[in-house]
Protein backbone atom coordinates (compact mmCIF):
# COMPACT_ATOMS: atom_id res chain seq x y z
CA UNK A 1 0.00 0.00 0.00
CA UNK A 2 1.25 3.38 -0.68
CA UNK A 3 -0.03 6.81 0.59
CA UNK A 4 -0.35 10.23 -1.84
CA UNK A 5 0.93 12.93 0.23
CA UNK A 6 1.78 16.46 -0.15
CA UNK A 7 5.76 17.58 -0.84
CA UNK A 8 7.71 17.52 2.61
CA UNK A 9 9.76 20.24 0.96
CA UNK A 10 7.05 22.47 -0.90
CA UNK A 11 10.01 24.85 -2.28
CA UNK A 12 12.07 21.76 -3.82
CA UNK A 13 10.78 22.34 -7.10
CA UNK A 14 10.30 18.44 -7.83
CA UNK A 15 7.82 17.78 -10.91
CA UNK A 16 7.26 14.51 -9.43
CA UNK A 17 6.38 16.12 -5.91
CA UNK A 18 3.84 18.53 -7.49
CA UNK A 19 2.41 15.81 -9.81
CA UNK A 20 1.80 13.61 -6.13
CA UNK A 21 0.22 16.68 -4.41
CA UNK A 22 -2.12 17.94 -7.26
CA UNK A 23 -3.23 14.35 -7.74
CA UNK A 24 -3.91 14.15 -3.67
CA UNK A 25 -5.84 17.36 -3.66
CA UNK A 26 -7.95 16.30 -6.91
CA UNK A 27 -10.05 13.62 -4.71
CA UNK A 28 -11.31 16.66 -2.70
CA UNK A 29 -13.14 17.84 -5.93
CA UNK A 30 -14.76 16.44 -8.78
CA UNK A 31 -16.47 17.44 -11.51
CA UNK A 32 -20.64 16.59 -11.31
CA UNK A 33 -21.22 16.42 -14.54
CA UNK A 34 -17.97 14.41 -15.38
CA UNK A 35 -19.33 11.45 -12.53
CA UNK A 36 -22.95 11.94 -14.01
CA UNK A 37 -21.73 10.46 -17.30
CA UNK A 38 -19.62 7.73 -15.77
CA UNK A 39 -22.18 6.46 -13.51
CA UNK A 40 -24.44 6.19 -16.13
CA UNK A 41 -22.40 4.74 -18.68
CA UNK A 42 -21.17 1.96 -15.63
CA UNK A 43 -18.56 0.18 -17.37
CA UNK A 44 -18.18 -1.88 -14.43
CA UNK A 45 -21.23 -3.48 -14.99
CA UNK A 46 -19.61 -4.97 -18.48
CA UNK A 47 -16.03 -5.72 -17.06
CA UNK A 48 -16.13 -7.60 -13.82
CA UNK A 49 -12.38 -6.47 -12.98
CA UNK A 50 -12.92 -2.94 -13.79
CA UNK A 51 -11.61 -1.34 -10.97
CA UNK A 52 -8.03 -2.10 -10.05
CA UNK A 53 -7.36 0.46 -7.40
CA UNK A 54 -9.56 2.35 -4.00
CA UNK A 55 -8.15 5.83 -2.70
CA UNK A 56 -9.01 6.01 1.11
CA UNK A 57 -9.11 9.52 2.60
CA UNK A 58 -7.25 9.60 6.22
CA UNK A 59 -10.81 10.69 7.73
CA UNK A 60 -12.09 7.04 6.32
CA UNK A 61 -8.96 5.12 7.29
CA UNK A 62 -9.28 6.71 11.01
CA UNK A 63 -12.95 6.25 11.40
CA UNK A 64 -12.67 2.56 10.32
CA UNK A 65 -9.51 1.57 12.32
CA UNK A 66 -10.89 3.43 15.49
CA UNK A 67 -14.33 0.87 15.08
CA UNK A 68 -12.61 -2.05 14.65
CA UNK A 69 -9.93 -1.58 17.40
CA UNK A 70 -13.33 -1.03 19.41
CA UNK A 71 -14.94 -4.27 18.42
CA UNK A 72 -11.60 -5.68 19.70
CA UNK A 73 -11.61 -3.89 23.33
CA UNK A 74 -15.20 -4.45 24.65
CA UNK A 75 -15.08 -8.16 23.39
CA UNK A 76 -11.93 -8.63 25.63
CA UNK A 77 -13.31 -5.95 28.06
CA UNK A 78 -16.26 -8.24 28.56
CA UNK A 79 -14.15 -11.55 29.20
CA UNK A 80 -14.36 -12.93 25.95
CA UNK A 81 -13.35 -12.84 22.50
CA UNK A 82 -12.74 -9.67 19.91
CA UNK A 83 -15.90 -8.39 18.08
CA UNK A 84 -16.76 -8.33 14.83
CA UNK A 85 -18.00 -5.04 13.39
CA UNK A 86 -19.22 -3.39 10.23
CA UNK A 87 -19.93 0.02 8.99
CA UNK A 88 -21.05 1.89 5.79
CA UNK A 89 -18.19 3.90 2.95
CA UNK A 90 -19.04 6.72 1.48
CA UNK A 91 -17.94 7.87 -1.57
CA UNK A 92 -17.45 7.84 -5.40
CA UNK A 93 -16.02 6.53 -8.52
CA UNK A 94 -13.33 9.29 -10.14
CA UNK A 95 -13.92 10.72 -13.41
CA UNK A 96 -10.35 11.45 -13.96
CA UNK A 97 -8.77 7.91 -13.14
CA UNK A 98 -12.09 5.88 -13.96
CA UNK A 99 -10.50 2.64 -12.60
CA UNK A 100 -10.31 3.82 -9.10
CA UNK A 101 -12.76 3.90 -6.57
CA UNK A 102 -12.54 7.15 -3.57
CA UNK A 103 -13.37 6.33 -0.18
CA UNK A 104 -13.98 9.41 1.40
CA UNK A 105 -16.02 8.68 4.82
CA UNK A 106 -16.95 6.03 6.73
CA UNK A 107 -20.06 5.72 9.04
CA UNK A 108 -20.40 2.86 11.77
CA UNK A 109 -23.25 0.83 12.11
CA UNK A 110 -24.82 -0.35 15.25
CA UNK A 111 -23.97 -3.76 14.21
CA UNK A 112 -22.16 -6.45 16.36
CA UNK A 113 -20.55 -10.27 16.24
CA UNK A 114 -18.63 -13.34 16.88
CA UNK A 115 -17.09 -14.52 13.23
CA UNK A 116 -20.36 -14.98 10.83
CA UNK A 117 -22.36 -14.87 13.72
CA UNK A 118 -24.00 -11.29 13.66
CA UNK A 119 -25.86 -9.76 16.84
CA UNK A 120 -28.17 -6.81 15.81
CA UNK A 121 -32.13 -6.27 15.32
CA UNK A 122 -32.58 -5.81 11.87
CA UNK A 123 -35.22 -3.97 11.65
CA UNK A 124 -33.11 -1.21 13.88
CA UNK A 125 -30.16 -1.50 11.54
CA UNK A 126 -32.14 -1.23 8.60
CA UNK A 127 -33.84 2.45 10.21
CA UNK A 128 -30.65 3.24 11.60
CA UNK A 129 -29.08 3.17 8.02
CA UNK A 130 -32.63 5.21 6.63
CA UNK A 131 -31.71 7.66 8.70
CA UNK A 132 -28.32 7.91 7.72
CA UNK A 133 -29.09 7.99 4.16
CA UNK A 134 -31.60 10.83 4.37
CA UNK A 135 -29.25 12.94 6.67
CA UNK A 136 -25.92 12.60 4.62
CA UNK A 137 -28.73 13.23 1.33
CA UNK A 138 -29.01 17.00 3.08
CA UNK A 139 -25.21 17.36 3.75
CA UNK A 140 -22.89 15.40 1.80
CA UNK A 141 -22.66 15.47 -2.22
CA UNK A 142 -20.93 11.55 -2.01
CA UNK A 143 -23.06 8.56 -1.93
CA UNK A 144 -22.85 5.07 -0.13
CA UNK A 145 -20.81 3.27 -2.40
CA UNK A 146 -19.48 0.06 0.15
CA UNK A 147 -19.04 -1.15 3.33
CA UNK A 148 -16.57 -2.78 5.58
CA UNK A 149 -15.86 -5.15 8.36
CA UNK A 150 -13.33 -6.77 10.86
CA UNK A 151 -12.11 -10.00 10.70
CA UNK A 152 -10.62 -9.71 14.47
CA UNK A 153 -8.76 -13.74 14.74
CA UNK A 154 -5.94 -14.22 16.34
CA UNK A 155 -2.45 -13.26 14.50
CA UNK A 156 -1.30 -15.85 12.44
CA UNK A 157 0.97 -16.62 9.52
CA UNK A 158 -1.23 -15.15 7.01
CA UNK A 159 -3.70 -11.94 7.35
CA UNK A 160 -7.19 -12.55 7.80
CA UNK A 161 -7.94 -9.78 5.09
CA UNK A 162 -10.29 -12.19 2.85
CA UNK A 163 -14.04 -12.39 2.49
CA UNK A 164 -15.79 -15.57 3.61
CA UNK A 165 -19.08 -17.23 2.28
CA UNK A 166 -21.11 -15.32 3.80
CA UNK A 167 -19.32 -12.01 3.09
CA UNK A 168 -19.37 -12.76 -0.86
CA UNK A 169 -23.01 -13.11 -0.32
CA UNK A 170 -23.52 -9.91 0.92
CA UNK A 171 -21.12 -8.43 -1.29
CA UNK A 172 -22.53 -9.23 -4.49
CA UNK A 173 -26.04 -8.56 -3.55
CA UNK A 174 -24.91 -4.88 -2.91
CA UNK A 175 -23.31 -5.07 -6.60
CA UNK A 176 -26.20 -6.25 -8.42
CA UNK A 177 -28.78 -4.31 -6.65
CA UNK A 178 -29.84 -1.44 -8.52
CA UNK A 179 -28.14 1.92 -7.03
CA UNK A 180 -30.62 5.05 -7.90
CA UNK A 181 -26.76 6.85 -7.71
CA UNK A 182 -25.06 4.47 -10.10
CA UNK A 183 -22.45 3.88 -7.77
CA UNK A 184 -20.37 0.87 -7.49
CA UNK A 185 -20.10 -1.10 -4.43
CA UNK A 186 -16.79 -1.89 -2.72
CA UNK A 187 -16.16 -4.65 0.57
CA UNK A 188 -13.10 -3.30 2.66
CA UNK A 189 -11.59 -5.88 5.17
CA UNK A 190 -10.28 -5.17 8.17
CA UNK A 191 -7.64 -7.01 10.44
CA UNK A 192 -7.83 -5.07 13.40
CA UNK A 193 -5.24 -7.65 15.33
CA UNK A 194 -2.57 -7.40 13.06
CA UNK A 195 -2.88 -4.03 12.61
CA UNK A 196 -1.66 -3.11 16.12
CA UNK A 197 0.96 -5.93 16.34
CA UNK A 198 2.48 -4.48 12.95
CA UNK A 199 1.47 -0.87 14.05
CA UNK A 200 -0.05 0.28 10.71
CA UNK A 201 -3.77 -0.94 9.09
CA UNK A 202 -3.80 -4.25 7.58
CA UNK A 203 -7.30 -3.60 5.30
CA UNK A 204 -7.63 -4.94 2.25
CA UNK A 205 -10.69 -3.78 -0.45
CA UNK A 206 -12.61 -6.20 -2.81
CA UNK A 207 -14.81 -6.66 -5.49
CA UNK A 208 -16.74 -10.06 -6.28
CA UNK A 209 -17.12 -11.46 -9.63
CA UNK A 210 -20.51 -12.41 -10.75
CA UNK A 211 -21.83 -16.15 -10.68
CA UNK A 212 -21.45 -16.24 -14.75
CA UNK A 213 -17.73 -15.19 -14.99
CA UNK A 214 -14.80 -17.51 -13.75
CA UNK A 215 -11.31 -16.54 -14.18
CA UNK A 216 -8.98 -17.88 -17.19
CA UNK A 217 -6.00 -18.32 -15.51
CA UNK A 218 -6.55 -21.45 -13.12
CA UNK A 219 -5.55 -21.24 -9.63
CA UNK A 220 -5.21 -17.54 -9.52
CA UNK A 221 -5.73 -15.68 -6.15
CA UNK A 222 -7.59 -12.61 -5.57
CA UNK A 223 -3.69 -10.81 -5.49
CA UNK A 224 -3.65 -12.02 -8.72
CA UNK A 225 -0.79 -14.13 -7.72
CA UNK A 226 -0.87 -18.18 -8.84
CA UNK A 227 -1.25 -20.73 -5.71
CA UNK A 228 -0.93 -24.44 -7.02
CA UNK A 229 -1.42 -25.84 -3.27
CA UNK A 230 -4.96 -25.59 -2.60
CA UNK A 231 -4.48 -25.60 1.05
CA UNK A 232 -2.32 -22.79 1.07
CA UNK A 233 -4.70 -21.05 -1.35
CA UNK A 234 -7.85 -21.92 1.42
CA UNK A 235 -5.52 -20.52 4.07
CA UNK A 236 -4.81 -17.21 2.74
CA UNK A 237 -8.20 -16.45 0.97
CA UNK A 238 -10.74 -18.77 2.34
CA UNK A 239 -12.97 -21.72 0.84
CA UNK A 240 -14.37 -18.70 -2.11
CA UNK A 241 -10.59 -17.35 -2.73
CA UNK A 242 -11.86 -18.31 -6.69
CA UNK A 243 -14.54 -16.03 -6.41
CA UNK A 244 -13.95 -12.53 -5.97
CA UNK A 245 -10.08 -10.27 -6.38
CA UNK A 246 -8.40 -7.41 -4.63
CA UNK A 247 -7.76 -3.93 -5.55
CA UNK A 248 -4.76 -2.22 -4.82
CA UNK A 249 -5.35 -0.09 -2.01
CA UNK A 250 -3.79 4.04 -1.35
CA UNK A 251 -4.12 6.66 0.84
CA UNK A 252 -4.28 10.49 -0.17
CA UNK A 253 -3.71 13.73 2.03
CA UNK A 254 -4.26 17.06 1.08
CA UNK A 255 -0.91 19.34 0.91
CA UNK A 256 -2.86 21.75 3.71
CA UNK A 257 -3.77 18.59 5.95
CA UNK A 258 -0.31 16.86 5.66
CA UNK A 259 1.35 20.47 7.21
CA UNK A 260 -0.98 20.75 9.36
CA UNK A 261 -0.37 17.62 11.03
CA UNK A 262 3.36 17.62 10.36
CA UNK A 263 3.45 21.15 12.37
CA UNK A 264 1.03 19.49 15.58
CA UNK A 265 3.30 16.02 15.62
CA UNK A 266 6.50 17.89 15.83
CA UNK A 267 5.25 21.12 18.54
CA UNK A 268 2.33 19.42 20.55
CA UNK A 269 2.60 16.04 22.44
CA UNK A 270 -0.70 15.49 22.97
CA UNK A 271 -1.48 15.22 18.73
CA UNK A 272 0.10 11.51 20.10
CA UNK A 273 -2.92 10.80 22.07
CA UNK A 274 -5.61 11.20 19.06
CA UNK A 275 -3.95 8.12 17.78
CA UNK A 276 -3.56 5.96 20.41
CA UNK A 277 -5.70 3.08 21.96
CA UNK A 278 -5.63 0.77 25.03
CA UNK A 279 -4.41 -1.66 23.16
CA UNK A 280 -1.41 -0.50 21.99
CA UNK A 281 -0.53 -0.13 25.86
CA UNK A 282 2.62 -2.04 26.68
CA UNK A 283 0.41 -3.76 29.63
CA UNK A 284 -2.01 -4.63 26.49
CA UNK A 285 1.01 -5.16 23.96
CA UNK A 286 2.83 -8.27 25.37
CA UNK A 287 -0.64 -9.90 24.61
CA UNK A 288 -0.22 -9.44 20.82
CA UNK A 289 1.44 -12.69 19.07
CA UNK A 290 5.23 -12.10 18.36
CA UNK A 291 5.27 -13.71 15.48
CA UNK A 292 4.33 -11.68 13.00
Amino acid sequence: MSTKTAASNPTSGSTTNERTTNSADARYACDDEQLQVLRQKSPWKEDPLYFKSVDVSPTAIMKMMTHCHSGVEKGIKNGGKPIEVMGLLLGRPDPTTPHTLVVTDAFPLPIEGFETRVIADDADVTNYMISLGESLEKTRKEKFMGWYHSHPFDVGLHSHCFLSSTDLSTQLAWQRLDDAHGNPFLAIVVDPLRSLTKNKPEIKAFRVYPPEYSSPIANQCPDGSIVEEEKERLEKWGSCWNRYYALKVEYFMSKSARNIMTILTQNFLWMRNLGSTPSLEPENRQGHPSRV
